[in-house]
Protein backbone atom coordinates (compact mmCIF):
# COMPACT_ATOMS: atom_id res chain seq x y z
CA UNK A 1 0.00 0.00 0.00
CA UNK A 2 2.86 2.58 1.04
CA UNK A 3 4.51 1.42 -2.08
CA UNK A 4 1.86 2.44 -3.99
CA UNK A 5 1.09 5.72 -2.07
CA UNK A 6 4.85 6.45 -3.18
CA UNK A 7 4.45 5.69 -6.42
CA UNK A 8 1.69 7.66 -7.17
CA UNK A 9 2.95 10.65 -5.27
CA UNK A 10 6.06 10.28 -7.68
CA UNK A 11 3.81 11.71 -10.54
CA UNK A 12 3.69 14.90 -9.00
CA UNK A 13 7.45 15.27 -9.37
CA UNK A 14 6.79 15.78 -13.05
CA UNK A 15 6.33 20.04 -13.80
CA UNK A 16 3.19 19.13 -15.98
CA UNK A 17 1.53 16.48 -13.82
CA UNK A 18 1.54 19.34 -11.39
CA UNK A 19 0.60 22.06 -13.95
CA UNK A 20 -2.69 19.68 -14.95
CA UNK A 21 -2.88 18.89 -11.20
CA UNK A 22 -3.37 22.40 -10.46
CA UNK A 23 -5.96 23.16 -13.46
CA UNK A 24 -7.75 20.63 -12.73
CA UNK A 25 -8.07 21.39 -8.87
CA UNK A 26 -8.51 25.13 -9.95
CA UNK A 27 -10.97 24.15 -12.60
CA UNK A 28 -13.43 22.10 -10.04
CA UNK A 29 -13.04 24.60 -7.51
CA UNK A 30 -14.57 27.56 -10.44
CA UNK A 31 -17.43 25.14 -10.87
CA UNK A 32 -18.03 24.47 -7.63
CA UNK A 33 -17.71 28.40 -7.13
CA UNK A 34 -20.33 28.62 -9.74
CA UNK A 35 -22.79 26.17 -8.34
CA UNK A 36 -22.35 27.96 -4.87
CA UNK A 37 -23.52 31.28 -5.33
CA UNK A 38 -27.36 30.24 -6.54
CA UNK A 39 -27.14 27.88 -3.45
CA UNK A 40 -26.17 30.45 -1.00
CA UNK A 41 -28.88 33.31 -1.96
CA UNK A 42 -31.53 29.71 -1.67
CA UNK A 43 -30.07 29.19 1.61
CA UNK A 44 -30.53 32.92 2.50
CA UNK A 45 -34.04 32.65 1.42
CA UNK A 46 -34.83 29.27 3.18
CA UNK A 47 -33.55 30.72 6.29
CA UNK A 48 -35.40 34.26 5.71
CA UNK A 49 -38.60 32.07 5.09
CA UNK A 50 -38.05 29.99 8.45
CA UNK A 51 -37.89 33.66 10.13
CA UNK A 52 -41.51 34.62 8.44
CA UNK A 53 -42.69 31.57 9.81
CA UNK A 54 -41.44 32.42 13.04
CA UNK A 55 -43.49 35.45 12.91
CA UNK A 56 -45.94 34.38 10.95
CA UNK A 57 -48.69 34.14 14.09
CA UNK A 58 -48.01 37.53 14.94
CA UNK A 59 -48.42 38.82 11.50
CA UNK A 60 -51.42 37.41 11.07
CA UNK A 61 -52.70 39.01 14.49
CA UNK A 62 -51.65 42.22 13.18
CA UNK A 63 -53.59 41.85 9.83
CA UNK A 64 -56.41 40.26 11.60
CA UNK A 65 -56.43 43.77 13.67
CA UNK A 66 -56.26 46.27 10.88
CA UNK A 67 -59.08 44.44 9.06
CA UNK A 68 -61.24 46.14 12.34
CA UNK A 69 -62.80 48.93 11.79
CA UNK A 70 -61.15 51.00 14.45
CA UNK A 71 -61.37 55.08 14.90
CA UNK A 72 -59.64 55.10 18.59
CA UNK A 73 -56.01 55.21 17.99
CA UNK A 74 -54.96 54.86 21.57
CA UNK A 75 -57.07 51.35 21.45
CA UNK A 76 -55.26 50.29 18.67
CA UNK A 77 -51.80 50.92 19.81
CA UNK A 78 -52.45 49.17 23.05
CA UNK A 79 -53.79 46.13 20.78
CA UNK A 80 -50.55 46.51 18.60
CA UNK A 81 -48.37 46.28 21.55
CA UNK A 82 -50.02 43.57 23.17
CA UNK A 83 -49.88 41.36 19.78
CA UNK A 84 -46.26 42.27 19.45
CA UNK A 85 -44.94 41.31 23.32
CA UNK A 86 -44.69 38.58 23.43
CA UNK A 87 -42.80 38.10 19.61
CA UNK A 88 -39.14 37.05 19.65
CA UNK A 89 -37.92 37.70 16.19
CA UNK A 90 -40.09 40.97 15.48
CA UNK A 91 -37.98 44.06 16.87
CA UNK A 92 -40.25 46.82 15.27
CA UNK A 93 -43.20 47.71 13.05
CA UNK A 94 -44.66 51.23 11.30
CA UNK A 95 -48.31 51.53 10.21
CA UNK A 96 -49.93 53.72 7.55
CA UNK A 97 -52.71 55.01 6.33
CA UNK A 98 -53.59 53.91 2.39
CA UNK A 99 -52.84 57.76 1.68
CA UNK A 100 -48.93 57.11 3.51
CA UNK A 101 -49.97 59.01 6.86
CA UNK A 102 -47.99 57.04 9.71
CA UNK A 103 -50.35 56.18 12.55
CA UNK A 104 -48.11 54.31 14.50
CA UNK A 105 -44.20 53.03 15.35
CA UNK A 106 -42.79 50.66 17.54
CA UNK A 107 -39.69 49.89 18.28
CA UNK A 108 -36.98 50.04 15.59
CA UNK A 109 -38.58 51.43 12.62
CA UNK A 110 -38.41 49.63 9.83
CA UNK A 111 -36.38 50.83 6.42
CA UNK A 112 -38.82 50.15 3.34
CA UNK A 113 -40.19 53.82 1.91
CA UNK A 114 -43.47 54.15 0.77
CA UNK A 115 -41.93 54.52 -2.71
CA UNK A 116 -41.43 50.72 -2.57
CA UNK A 117 -44.93 50.15 -1.88
CA UNK A 118 -46.15 51.35 -5.23
CA UNK A 119 -44.42 48.75 -7.33
CA UNK A 120 -45.76 45.60 -5.15
CA UNK A 121 -48.31 44.08 -2.99
CA UNK A 122 -45.35 42.86 -0.30
CA UNK A 123 -42.09 44.15 -0.17
CA UNK A 124 -39.26 41.99 1.30
CA UNK A 125 -36.01 43.94 1.97
CA UNK A 126 -32.67 42.57 3.92
CA UNK A 127 -30.24 45.06 5.28
CA UNK A 128 -26.68 45.54 4.03
CA UNK A 129 -25.09 43.89 7.56
CA UNK A 130 -27.39 41.09 7.40
CA UNK A 131 -29.36 41.43 10.94
CA UNK A 132 -32.86 43.14 9.76
CA UNK A 133 -35.33 41.76 7.87
CA UNK A 134 -38.34 43.89 6.96
CA UNK A 135 -41.26 43.02 5.02
CA UNK A 136 -44.34 45.42 4.21
CA UNK A 137 -47.83 44.37 3.45
CA UNK A 138 -49.97 47.25 1.35
CA UNK A 139 -53.81 47.69 1.70
CA UNK A 140 -54.35 45.77 -1.46
CA UNK A 141 -53.03 42.83 0.07
CA UNK A 142 -54.95 43.66 3.39
CA UNK A 143 -57.63 44.48 1.38
CA UNK A 144 -58.27 47.57 3.82
CA UNK A 145 -56.53 51.14 4.26
CA UNK A 146 -53.33 50.23 6.07
CA UNK A 147 -49.69 49.53 5.59
CA UNK A 148 -47.78 47.34 7.57
CA UNK A 149 -44.18 47.48 7.98
CA UNK A 150 -42.43 45.03 10.32
CA UNK A 151 -39.07 44.50 10.99
CA UNK A 152 -36.98 40.99 11.83
CA UNK A 153 -34.44 40.11 13.66
CA UNK A 154 -32.32 37.90 11.27
CA UNK A 155 -29.40 38.34 13.32
CA UNK A 156 -29.04 34.17 13.17
CA UNK A 157 -29.35 33.92 9.56
CA UNK A 158 -25.42 35.16 8.91
CA UNK A 159 -23.91 32.85 11.24
CA UNK A 160 -25.89 30.08 9.61
CA UNK A 161 -25.23 31.13 6.27
CA UNK A 162 -21.09 31.34 7.37
CA UNK A 163 -21.73 27.73 8.75
CA UNK A 164 -23.05 26.92 5.26
CA UNK A 165 -20.69 28.31 3.56
CA UNK A 166 -17.95 26.54 5.14
CA UNK A 167 -19.85 22.83 5.14
CA UNK A 168 -19.71 23.83 1.16
CA UNK A 169 -16.26 24.85 0.86
CA UNK A 170 -15.10 21.85 3.01
CA UNK A 171 -16.75 19.51 0.31
CA UNK A 172 -15.77 21.24 -2.32
CA UNK A 173 -12.28 21.27 -1.19
CA UNK A 174 -12.60 17.39 -0.54
CA UNK A 175 -14.44 16.57 -4.23
CA UNK A 176 -11.75 18.72 -5.65
CA UNK A 177 -9.04 16.69 -4.40
CA UNK A 178 -10.51 13.43 -4.86
CA UNK A 179 -11.30 13.88 -8.33
CA UNK A 180 -7.76 15.62 -8.71
CA UNK A 181 -6.48 12.65 -7.31
CA UNK A 182 -8.14 10.39 -9.10
CA UNK A 183 -8.11 11.99 -12.36
CA UNK A 184 -4.27 12.34 -11.65
CA UNK A 185 -3.55 8.53 -10.72
CA UNK A 186 -5.32 7.75 -14.57
CA UNK A 187 -3.76 10.34 -16.14
CA UNK A 188 -0.31 9.16 -14.64
CA UNK A 189 -0.65 5.82 -15.62
CA UNK A 190 -2.03 6.20 -19.14
CA UNK A 191 0.09 9.48 -19.80
CA UNK A 192 2.48 11.14 -17.79
CA UNK A 193 4.70 7.87 -16.41
CA UNK A 194 4.78 6.43 -20.26
CA UNK A 195 5.83 10.06 -21.33
CA UNK A 196 8.15 9.84 -18.38
CA UNK A 197 9.18 7.01 -19.61
CA UNK A 198 9.51 8.28 -23.10
CA UNK A 199 12.02 11.12 -22.24
CA UNK A 200 14.40 8.48 -20.29
CA UNK A 201 14.55 6.48 -23.93
CA UNK A 202 15.04 10.09 -25.56
CA UNK A 203 17.92 10.93 -23.01
CA UNK A 204 19.35 7.27 -23.54
CA UNK A 205 18.97 7.44 -27.47
CA UNK A 206 21.30 10.57 -27.28
CA UNK A 207 23.71 9.21 -25.08
CA UNK A 208 23.45 5.74 -27.31
CA UNK A 209 24.09 8.77 -30.69
CA UNK A 210 26.54 11.01 -29.12
CA UNK A 211 28.69 8.03 -27.18
CA UNK A 212 28.85 5.43 -29.53
CA UNK A 213 26.81 2.85 -27.56
CA UNK A 214 25.20 -0.20 -28.32
CA UNK A 215 21.16 0.46 -28.96
CA UNK A 216 19.52 0.64 -25.75
CA UNK A 217 16.43 -1.16 -24.54
CA UNK A 218 13.70 0.83 -25.23
CA UNK A 219 10.85 0.85 -22.71
CA UNK A 220 8.57 2.56 -25.78
CA UNK A 221 9.48 -0.67 -27.97
CA UNK A 222 7.31 -2.79 -24.90
CA UNK A 223 4.23 -0.79 -25.05
CA UNK A 224 1.71 -1.36 -27.36
CA UNK A 225 -0.86 1.56 -27.62
CA UNK A 226 -3.62 2.67 -29.79
CA UNK A 227 -3.94 6.20 -29.86
CA UNK A 228 -1.38 9.00 -30.11
CA UNK A 229 0.85 8.36 -27.42
CA UNK A 230 1.49 4.99 -29.43
CA UNK A 231 1.76 6.89 -32.81
CA UNK A 232 4.49 8.71 -31.05
CA UNK A 233 6.64 6.33 -29.66
CA UNK A 234 6.12 4.47 -32.80
CA UNK A 235 7.30 7.28 -34.93
CA UNK A 236 10.39 7.96 -32.04
CA UNK A 237 11.49 4.59 -32.64
CA UNK A 238 11.49 4.31 -36.11
CA UNK A 239 13.33 7.81 -36.35
CA UNK A 240 16.04 6.22 -33.86
CA UNK A 241 16.30 3.51 -35.72
CA UNK A 242 17.34 5.36 -39.02
CA UNK A 243 19.41 7.93 -37.16
CA UNK A 244 21.28 4.92 -35.80
CA UNK A 245 21.97 3.23 -39.04
CA UNK A 246 22.73 6.10 -40.72
CA UNK A 247 25.20 7.20 -37.87
CA UNK A 248 27.04 3.65 -38.10
CA UNK A 249 27.01 4.01 -41.90
CA UNK A 250 28.36 7.28 -41.41
CA UNK A 251 30.94 6.49 -39.00
CA UNK A 252 31.91 3.32 -41.38
CA UNK A 253 32.50 5.45 -44.39
CA UNK A 254 34.77 7.52 -42.24
CA UNK A 255 36.70 4.95 -40.83
CA UNK A 256 37.41 4.09 -44.37
CA UNK A 257 37.84 7.32 -45.68
CA UNK A 258 40.18 7.97 -42.48
CA UNK A 259 42.31 4.88 -43.08
CA UNK A 260 42.51 6.21 -47.06
CA UNK A 261 43.45 9.53 -45.46
CA UNK A 262 46.50 8.06 -43.39
CA UNK A 263 47.35 5.65 -46.42
CA UNK A 264 47.86 8.57 -48.04
CA UNK A 265 49.65 10.39 -45.64
CA UNK A 266 52.00 7.77 -44.97
CA UNK A 267 52.38 7.12 -48.97
CA UNK A 268 53.04 11.11 -49.15
CA UNK A 269 55.44 11.32 -46.39
CA UNK A 270 57.66 8.40 -47.81
CA UNK A 271 57.91 10.57 -50.87
CA UNK A 272 58.07 14.37 -49.09
CA UNK A 273 59.45 15.45 -45.82
CA UNK A 274 57.00 16.39 -43.53
CA UNK A 275 57.29 20.48 -43.71
CA UNK A 276 56.68 19.94 -47.56
CA UNK A 277 53.99 17.90 -47.58
CA UNK A 278 52.46 20.27 -45.32
CA UNK A 279 53.13 22.94 -47.60
CA UNK A 280 51.58 21.16 -50.64
CA UNK A 281 48.15 19.93 -48.53
CA UNK A 282 47.92 24.23 -47.41
CA UNK A 283 47.93 24.62 -51.71
CA UNK A 284 51.03 25.81 -52.27
CA UNK A 285 52.21 24.47 -56.00
CA UNK A 286 55.70 25.91 -56.57
CA UNK A 287 57.86 25.12 -53.56
CA UNK A 288 61.49 26.20 -54.04
CA UNK A 289 63.95 26.79 -50.90
CA UNK A 290 67.91 27.99 -51.13
CA UNK A 291 69.72 26.63 -48.25
CA UNK A 292 73.16 28.60 -47.20
CA UNK A 293 74.99 25.39 -46.58
CA UNK A 294 73.69 21.86 -47.03
CA UNK A 295 75.77 18.61 -46.72
CA UNK A 296 74.73 15.39 -49.34
CA UNK A 297 76.00 11.81 -49.21
CA UNK A 298 75.96 10.20 -52.75
CA UNK A 299 76.49 5.94 -52.10
CA UNK A 300 76.76 3.84 -54.51
CA UNK A 301 76.85 -0.75 -54.32
CA UNK A 302 80.35 -1.31 -56.49
CA UNK A 303 80.07 -4.02 -58.47
CA UNK A 304 76.35 -4.47 -58.26
CA UNK A 305 75.72 -4.28 -61.95
CA UNK A 306 78.15 -8.00 -62.15
CA UNK A 307 75.70 -9.37 -58.85
CA UNK A 308 72.43 -8.38 -61.13
CA UNK A 309 73.70 -10.96 -63.84
CA UNK A 310 74.20 -14.18 -61.63
CA UNK A 311 71.03 -13.29 -59.42
CA UNK A 312 67.36 -14.01 -59.51
CA UNK A 313 65.46 -10.25 -60.40
CA UNK A 314 63.17 -11.66 -57.13
CA UNK A 315 66.62 -12.37 -55.09
CA UNK A 316 68.30 -8.74 -56.27
CA UNK A 317 65.35 -6.74 -55.83
CA UNK A 318 65.12 -8.06 -51.96
CA UNK A 319 68.37 -7.72 -51.42
CA UNK A 320 68.50 -4.47 -52.67
CA UNK A 321 65.19 -3.62 -50.53
CA UNK A 322 66.60 -4.78 -47.18
CA UNK A 323 70.00 -2.48 -48.00
CA UNK A 324 68.35 0.26 -48.98
CA UNK A 325 65.80 0.14 -45.89
CA UNK A 326 68.52 -0.07 -43.74
CA UNK A 327 69.94 3.32 -45.11
CA UNK A 328 66.44 4.65 -44.85
CA UNK A 329 66.65 3.62 -40.85
CA UNK A 330 69.71 5.18 -40.44
CA UNK A 331 68.85 8.45 -41.91
CA UNK A 332 65.90 8.79 -39.84
CA UNK A 333 68.21 7.84 -36.69
CA UNK A 334 70.47 10.92 -37.38
CA UNK A 335 67.59 13.36 -38.65
CA UNK A 336 68.72 13.18 -42.21
CA UNK A 337 66.53 13.56 -45.61
CA UNK A 338 66.87 10.88 -47.99
CA UNK A 339 66.33 12.49 -51.80
CA UNK A 340 65.90 9.52 -53.69
CA UNK A 341 67.41 6.16 -54.94
CA UNK A 342 68.68 5.85 -58.53
CA UNK A 343 69.37 2.35 -59.51
CA UNK A 344 71.76 1.46 -56.79
CA UNK A 345 72.56 4.77 -56.10
CA UNK A 346 71.10 5.95 -52.52
CA UNK A 347 71.30 9.73 -52.25
CA UNK A 348 70.69 11.33 -48.86
CA UNK A 349 71.37 15.09 -47.44
CA UNK A 350 71.87 16.81 -43.77
CA UNK A 351 70.29 20.46 -43.36
CA UNK A 352 67.01 20.53 -44.78
CA UNK A 353 64.10 21.00 -45.16
CA UNK A 354 64.85 22.07 -41.36
CA UNK A 355 68.12 24.05 -41.22
CA UNK A 356 70.40 22.24 -38.69
CA UNK A 357 74.49 23.04 -37.66
CA UNK A 358 75.81 19.36 -37.56
CA UNK A 359 74.63 18.27 -40.78
CA UNK A 360 78.21 17.51 -41.67
CA UNK A 361 78.72 15.06 -38.23
CA UNK A 362 74.88 13.44 -39.28
CA UNK A 363 76.16 12.38 -42.29
CA UNK A 364 79.55 11.34 -41.59
CA UNK A 365 78.13 9.24 -38.74
CA UNK A 366 75.72 7.91 -41.38
CA UNK A 367 78.27 7.00 -44.03
CA UNK A 368 80.39 4.77 -41.08
CA UNK A 369 77.27 3.05 -39.94
CA UNK A 370 76.63 2.50 -43.81
CA UNK A 371 79.89 1.16 -44.37
CA UNK A 372 79.12 -1.45 -41.74
CA UNK A 373 75.65 -2.12 -42.83
CA UNK A 374 77.12 -3.54 -46.26
CA UNK A 375 79.86 -5.50 -44.37
CA UNK A 376 76.95 -6.79 -42.13
CA UNK A 377 74.98 -8.03 -45.50
CA UNK A 378 78.33 -9.47 -47.39
CA UNK A 379 78.56 -11.96 -44.38
CA UNK A 380 74.98 -12.76 -44.82
CA UNK A 381 74.48 -13.31 -48.16
CA UNK A 382 78.07 -14.34 -49.07
CA UNK A 383 77.96 -11.62 -52.55
CA UNK A 384 81.00 -9.54 -52.65
CA UNK A 385 79.14 -6.52 -51.71
CA UNK A 386 81.23 -2.84 -51.13
CA UNK A 387 80.15 0.41 -50.80
CA UNK A 388 81.61 3.71 -52.46
CA UNK A 389 80.42 6.92 -50.57
CA UNK A 390 80.80 10.39 -52.02
CA UNK A 391 80.27 13.48 -49.64
CA UNK A 392 80.01 17.21 -50.32
CA UNK A 393 79.04 20.47 -48.21
CA UNK A 394 77.73 23.51 -49.80
CA UNK A 395 74.85 25.88 -50.85
CA UNK A 396 71.83 24.14 -52.92
CA UNK A 397 68.46 24.46 -54.07
CA UNK A 398 65.67 22.31 -53.14
CA UNK A 399 61.98 22.17 -55.02
CA UNK A 400 59.21 20.10 -56.18
CA UNK A 401 59.06 18.69 -59.66
CA UNK A 402 56.16 16.94 -61.37
CA UNK A 403 52.54 17.03 -60.86
CA UNK A 404 52.96 12.83 -61.51
CA UNK A 405 55.59 10.63 -59.07
CA UNK A 406 57.08 14.02 -57.77
CA UNK A 407 59.98 13.99 -55.84
CA UNK A 408 61.51 16.31 -53.45
CA UNK A 409 64.94 17.18 -55.31
CA UNK A 410 68.36 18.98 -54.71
CA UNK A 411 69.58 21.47 -57.40
CA UNK A 412 72.95 23.45 -57.28
CA UNK A 413 77.16 22.64 -57.76
CA UNK A 414 77.21 21.33 -54.09
CA UNK A 415 74.95 18.49 -55.33
CA UNK A 416 77.06 17.83 -58.53
CA UNK A 417 80.28 17.86 -56.63
CA UNK A 418 78.97 15.44 -54.10
CA UNK A 419 78.03 13.02 -56.71
CA UNK A 420 81.85 13.46 -58.45
CA UNK A 421 83.10 12.79 -54.94
CA UNK A 422 80.82 9.30 -55.33
CA UNK A 423 81.70 8.34 -58.51
CA UNK A 424 85.48 9.29 -58.62
CA UNK A 425 86.20 7.80 -55.19
CA UNK A 426 87.28 4.30 -54.19
CA UNK A 427 85.43 0.80 -53.23
CA UNK A 428 84.78 1.01 -49.64
CA UNK A 429 85.51 4.20 -48.73
CA UNK A 430 84.16 7.73 -47.83
CA UNK A 431 85.37 10.80 -50.03
CA UNK A 432 84.48 14.01 -49.21
CA UNK A 433 85.36 17.29 -50.37
CA UNK A 434 87.39 20.06 -49.14
CA UNK A 435 84.51 21.85 -47.60
CA UNK A 436 83.35 19.45 -45.96
CA UNK A 437 86.53 18.14 -44.43
CA UNK A 438 86.87 21.25 -42.42
CA UNK A 439 83.94 20.42 -40.53
CA UNK A 440 84.86 17.38 -39.63
CA UNK A 441 88.58 17.41 -39.19
CA UNK A 442 88.20 18.59 -35.26
CA UNK A 443 86.15 15.47 -34.57
CA UNK A 444 86.93 12.50 -37.00
CA UNK A 445 89.93 11.12 -38.70
CA UNK A 446 90.47 12.17 -42.11
CA UNK A 447 93.14 11.04 -44.66
CA UNK A 448 94.45 13.59 -47.37
CA UNK A 449 94.11 12.01 -50.73
CA UNK A 450 95.48 14.60 -52.38
CA UNK A 451 93.96 16.19 -55.47
CA UNK A 452 92.08 14.14 -58.39
CA UNK A 453 91.21 15.89 -61.99
CA UNK A 454 87.24 16.12 -60.88
CA UNK A 455 84.82 16.24 -64.15
CA UNK A 456 84.27 19.99 -64.25
CA UNK A 457 85.56 21.00 -61.77
CA UNK A 458 89.23 20.61 -62.38
CA UNK A 459 92.11 19.41 -59.86
CA UNK A 460 90.18 19.10 -56.04
CA UNK A 461 91.79 18.14 -53.00
CA UNK A 462 89.25 14.87 -51.12
CA UNK A 463 90.01 13.58 -48.17
CA UNK A 464 88.72 10.16 -46.93
CA UNK A 465 86.62 10.02 -44.21
CA UNK A 466 88.17 6.80 -41.57
CA UNK A 467 86.50 7.29 -38.61
CA UNK A 468 86.14 9.42 -35.36
CA UNK A 469 88.75 11.05 -32.93
CA UNK A 470 89.07 8.88 -29.67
Amino acid sequence: MLSRILSFLKFFKSRLSRQIALWVFASILVIEGIILVPSYFRRENELLSQLEQVSRATVDSLEFLLQQDISDRTFLQEEVKNIIKDSQVVLGLSIYQANGQLIYTLGEPPEISLKQLKRARIVHSHNFDGKRYDIAWTERHFGGDYILIVRHDASTVQPELYAFIGRIAVLVIIISAFVTSVTMFFLGVTVISPLLRLRDDLIAAGDALSKDREQPDFYSLSVKRDDELGELMVAFNQMFHRVYKEIAQRKQAEEVLRAEQEKSERLLLNILPVMIADRLKQGQINIADGFAEVTVLFADIVGFTEISSRTSPEELVELLNKIFSSFDRLSEQYGLEKIKTIGDNYMVAGGLPLPCTNHAESIAEMALEMQQEIMKFRDECGKPLNIRIGINTGPVVAGVIGTKKFIYDLWGDAVNTASRMESQGLPGKIQVSNSTYELLCDKYLLEKRGKINVKGKGSMTTYLLKGRKV
